[in-house]
């Protein structure tokens, strides 16, 4: 088997595992908060957010700086630091004293995570343009898949045996991660640049800065999309809803929906890719996205609006994995980690922009609101791309 077919399995999996690790902790984290002694419920919706939100905005800022190491490095060594890192931070959560320890520990994860940024640089490096869409697109369903799991995993667990052992089977997924990453992931890494470049240095050295830059943009928008709808799809299903005692069942399976599109659809549009450019792919799951959204505003059912999430996840699979392959096709490979890794600190702040951005869109004009801005946000990215990556690429 060729390095990269062997090394996107590998990292399918360490992604999958890691993918359910993080998901599971998030439901039980204000019940967990609320086990250590926060009992004034605005107090544990406050610090609930907190508690999530700053793993992102300090991943955000740690992100470059550990993709400026894997160039310098390897890719390998990120993987292995990620991923024992996150396993004793994540452990140790489970023996946290009071909500401020725990908070802490979730700063702390912030600053060590970088598995998936070291995948996807790692499979992006190895693998030839004829198969990198089809590469970079089965790898993105890696942690969809593990994302859609976890909740369920994870509210499983804390029901039945205790909030503290979510934390350490999730310490325990990370384990294994670092195990298999160590044992299977093969690397033939060459430092091209022996010099260390500063931020401005790495960014003069890089061709197309426009195109780059629309790809950061873009990177940052997708993620915001997907995030505004995040807090309050459970609260539009039960707004949707007659009967009240299947609301939890129904929101899950609005919310695994999209995430099984996307597993459907991303390797055969990571494919099309490689056939027809990235470019158009992008742009026209992009103009899908946008329209998709509206729709979903005027639905009368939970179904309904679990049919059309579906249709989202088929869209939304044309879109990470093609940031992914056009940045890998404009950036040289020794500044790939560095580029990767600003362009996941992009979607760390979309994470927290967009579930911000959601949560008080919805509180001051209504969960239709949120809808319409994030289809807007998507139909302006689209012309945007239409006009900066395109007709620039199509033009090539």
């Amino acid at each position: 088997m060729k390095m990269w077919k062997r090394n996107l399995i590998v990292c399918w999996f360490g992604m999958f595992v890691t993918g359910i690790g993080m998901s599971q902790i998030a439901p039980v984290l204000p019940l967990y908060i609320q086990h250590l002694g926060v009992q004034d419920t605005a107090s544990i919706t406050q610090l609930s957010g907190i508690a999530f939100g700053i793993t992102f905005i300090i991943s955000a800022i740690f992100s470059p700086i550990w993709g400026h190491a894997a160039d310098k490095f390897g890719r390998k060594p990120m993987l292995l630091r990620a991923s024992l890192g996150m396993s004793i931070v994540i452990g140790c959560m489970g023996f946290a004293q009071n909500v401020y320890v725990l908070i802490g520990l979730r700063l702390l994860q912030g600053a060590i995570t970088g598995y998936g940024t070291a995948c996807t640089t790692l499979i992006a490096t190895q693998t030839d343009k004829e198969h990198a869409g089809f590469a970079l697109g089965t790898l993105s369903t890696s942690n969809i898949a593990g994302s859609l799991l976890g909740p369920v995993i994870g509210g499983y667990i804390g029901e039945k045996f205790g909030l503290q052992n979510v934390f350490f089977i999730t310490g325990s997924l990370m384990m294994v991660a670092f195990i298999t990453t160590a044992l299977f992931v093969k690397e033939s890494f060459t430092r091209e640049d022996k010099k260390t470049l500063s931020m401005r240095e790495v960014w003069n050295t890089v061709p197309e800065k426009s195109l780059t830059i629309t790809m950061f943009v873009t990177f940052f928008i997708l993620t915001v999309a997907l995030y505004t709808v995040e807090p309050i799809v459970t609260v539009y299903v039960n707004q949707l809803s007659n009967n009240t005692s299947h609301v939890a069942l129904i929101a899950g399976m609005a919310f695994s929906a999209s995430g099984l599109a996307n597993i459907i659809a991303a390797p055969n549009l990571g494919k099309l890719s490689d056939k027809i450019g990235a470019q158009k792919v992008m742009l026209g799951a992009l103009v899908a996205a946008g329209i998709i959204f509206i729709p979903q505003a005027f639905v009368k059912n939970p179904w309904q609006l679990v049919g059309l999430r579906f249709l989202l996840g088929l869209t939304m699979a044309g879109l990470i994995p093609s940031v992914n392959i056009l940045i890998k096709k404009i950036t040289p490979d020794s500044l790939t980690g560095r580029v990767f890794g600003f362009n996941m600190s992009a979607g760390y702040l979309g994470v927290f922009g967009g579930s911000v951005l959601g949560g008080q869109v919805a509180a001051w004009f209504g969960i239709r609101y949120v809808l319409f801005i994030t289809s807007a946000l998507l139909l302006i990215n689209a012309v945007w791309v239409y006009f900066k990556v395109y007709k620039k690429l199509s033009l090539n």
